[in-house]
């Protein structure tokens, strides 16, 4: 696996980021340990979890992903090794401080999830989305208090539209205090527009690092959904609907052309692919197996031609366009 810089700072990340969603929801405590073990045994160092997960399962309080990271980092010994990244926004507790982005909700949440991960540091704290109802430059003094406090090295946005993302980094240099670092958005071969037309020249001007969330589209771009074929049964199978069209399936079936030129997964093809975009740092990717880990490996390798990247782009293009 490849290491590059993390945008402006001095972190260096693995070009394959470890999303963990899963943890504590499709994946327990045991297969996640074996998952994670996997991607460090392949010079992964790269991890990325959020407070609310897995709140939505009756009976979980949020939280129970950071709490499983927290074990493993304990348990092998290995925190100085790794780069954790985590976010902060949505409803975590009861109350009005129990969600959005003012100073005390930021400071709570960092709190509880130093606690739940077992480390004195978040090296990546992300605000998960944007917040109308609180001034950004509070949101900002807050993320400096908790640097100030060598709580958190470094601040990064989640789901931030161009519009929010440009205002926030200008108040933070009217501000003279840190911006963010790094932009975690919506981005893959089959929903492109939200990130090439409005948001990459933003984080190219400011130097952020970059690091899409749903690269696989949520299963399809792993060419597990067939065209005709039976009913694929996953947590994630509604949310793949929209793809099973034409201009989806031209997607997979040039996936699956290069694919074979390289005797290689779709999968690795489709981060491969996003990997080549303009100011891409790492994707973030799950697994909720060691199996389902080692298809995607090989994309931190793998150099695609610059025919191969037009024959990708031009399958997408609709998803650019539209």
């Amino acid at each position: 696996m490849k290491h590059v810089p993390f945008g402006s700072t001095s972190l260096i990340v693995s070009n394959l980021c470890l999303g963990t969603m899963q943890f504590g929801w499709t994946a327990g405590e045991d297969a996640s340990f074996a998952v994670l073990d996997a991607f460090v045994a392949a010079g992964g160092n790269f991890l990325d979890t959020a407070d609310v997960y897995s709140r939505w399962l009756p009976g979980h309080k949020g939280g129970e992903s950071e709490t499983i990271i927290g074990k493993w980092l304990k348990a092998r010994g290995n925190r100085n090794a790794m780069i954790v990244a985590t976010k902060c926004r949505a409803r975590v507790w009861p109350g009005p401080s129990g969600e959005g982005l003012s100073r005390e909700h930021i400071v709570k949440a960092c709190e509880y999830s130093l606690r739940r991960l077992q480390v004195e540091t978040i090296d990546l704290y992300q605000f998960h989305s944007f917040d109308a109802g609180v001034p950004i430059e509070e949101s900002l003094r807050a993320g400096e208090e908790l640097v100030r406090a060598g709580k958190v090295r470094c601040l990064g946005a989640s789901n931030y539209p161009p519009g929010h993302l440009h205002a926030a980094m200008t108040a933070a240099g009217a501000a003279g205090v840190p911006g963010f670092v790094s932009l975690q958005p919506h981005h893959n071969l089959v929903h492109r527009r939200e990130y090439e037309a409005g948001l990459q020249s933003i984080c190219l001007e400011y130097g952020l690092a970059v690091i899409p969330y749903s690269p696989l589209a949520k299963g399809f771009l792993t060419g597990k959904y067939t065209q005709g074929g039976p009913p694929v049964r996953s947590a994630r199978s509604n949310a793949v609907k929209s793809y099973l069209n034409d201009d989806g399936w031209r997607v997979i079936e040039a996936l699956r052309e290069v694919a074979a030129a390289h005797d290689t997964t779709t999968s690795a093809v489709a981060l491969a692919w996003q990997l080549a975009q303009p100011g891409i740092t790492a994707p973030i990717t799950g697994a909720n197996t060691a199996a389902q880990l080692a298809d995607l490996l090989p994309a931190a390798d793998l150099e695609l031609t610059a025919a191969e990247l037009t024959t990708l782009d031009a399958a997408s293009r609709r998803f650019l366009d539209a």
